[in-house]
């Protein structure tokens, strides 16, 4: 059985579209061997009464509501205890990532691979910045975390049940999917694709939440910011030694008036050089009184399947092994 698993947030516009073409995909390949799991992230527009409409004509879509916006990663999360496919296929409700390339992905997991990830070759629709962005932090990402996480891939993927089962044991709060299945292991290929357009609406990832999850994934995978920070530590001090000793100097053998612009800019240097140590450090710091509390990732208003009009959040979250 195959598991489509789509995180939603404010998708009115392209649901229609996005379950004709998924579930063509879905009954191409799998026949009536599939469920489409919905995730209403939260919406504020018309997507969840949408959903139900969907639901209500197709017996293969599951409905998952979250009780309020979580995000992206979290929402995703929540489909995923929820799938009970022996593959599970993720993909984003905007349609930029193709679900036609499903049979693709069935045949290379067919070969042995525990993982198949979409590798963009082109990303249509997307200005210069973000072009240039996107391919910096997925190189500098490299270079930050412990582990290898494959250029240029989002969370598109086909995965194993297996491989999903190992994923859904890590309980962190602050969470990048995609480098979280590449911490696991097991065979992973990629399989290269144009990234299309989006089909409508605005994205759901401006700057600001690129930003977000960029930081949620180095201080998830590493601790290389730390070191860094102790490294400009150590450069900073040598370099105001060695002010401290050109200071002295000019006092001793030169005329040199009592100027504030070389105290200020001491001042300044180390002060900046401060915040920023104590700014790496708190990020971490944060991050490990968030788990510390052991909070649910999420948390499941409903579980509708095949029809079913509502089940109580408590057995949606026990359906969810308790972690939502």
């Amino acid at each position: 059985m195959l598991s489509a698993v789509v995180p939603c947030y404010d998708e009115e516009e392209t649901l229609v579209a996005l379950h004709e073409r998924l579930s063509a995909a879905c009954l191409d390949v799998c026949g009536n061997a599939h469920e489409i799991v919905l995730i209403d992230d939260g919406s504020k527009d018309g997507t969840w009464p949408l959903m139900l409409e969907l639901a209500a004509k197709d017996p293969h879509i599951v409905l998952v509501r979250l009780t309020r916006n979580h995000g992206h990663q979290l929402a995703l999360s929540a489909g995923l205890e929820v799938a009970a496919g022996d593959r599970i296929l993720i993909i984003d409700a905007d349609l930029q990532d193709p679900p036609e390339l499903l049979s693709e992905m069935m045949t290379l997991m067919d070969e042995g691979a525990d993982v198949v990830y979409g590798r963009r070759t082109q990303r249509k629709g997307e200005g210069v910045f973000k072009r240039a962005t996107a391919a910096i932090f997925y190189r500098v990402l490299r270079r930050l975390v412990d582990i290898e996480i494959p250029l240029d891939t989002g969370d598109f993927r086909l995965m194993s049940r297996k491989s999903l089962d190992l994923l859904r044991q890590m309980p962190e709060q602050h969470r990048f999917i995609r480098g979280m299945v590449s911490w696991v292991g097991f065979k992973q290929v990629p399989l290269d694709y144009e990234r299309d357009e989006r089909f409508a609406g605005e994205t759901k990832y401006p700057l600001g939440k690129m930003l977000a999850l960029g930081i949620d994934a180095v201080t998830g995978f590493s601790t290389k910011p730390l070191k860094i920070a102790t490294y400009l530590g150590f450069i900073f001090a040598v370099l105001a030694l060695m002010g401290i000793v050109y200071t002295l100097l000019g006092w001793f053998y030169f005329e040199t008036e009592a100027g504030w612009p070389s105290v200020m800019t001491t001042v300044l240097i180390l002060g900046s050089l401060q915040l920023l140590v104590l700014g790496v450090m708190g990020e971490y710091v944060g991050r490990t009184f968030l788990e510390a509390k052991r909070r649910p990732i999420f948390l499941i208003d409903q579980v509708i399947r095949a029809g079913d009009v509502s089940q109580p959040a408590a057995v949606a979250r026990d359906a969810a092994r308790g972690t939502g």
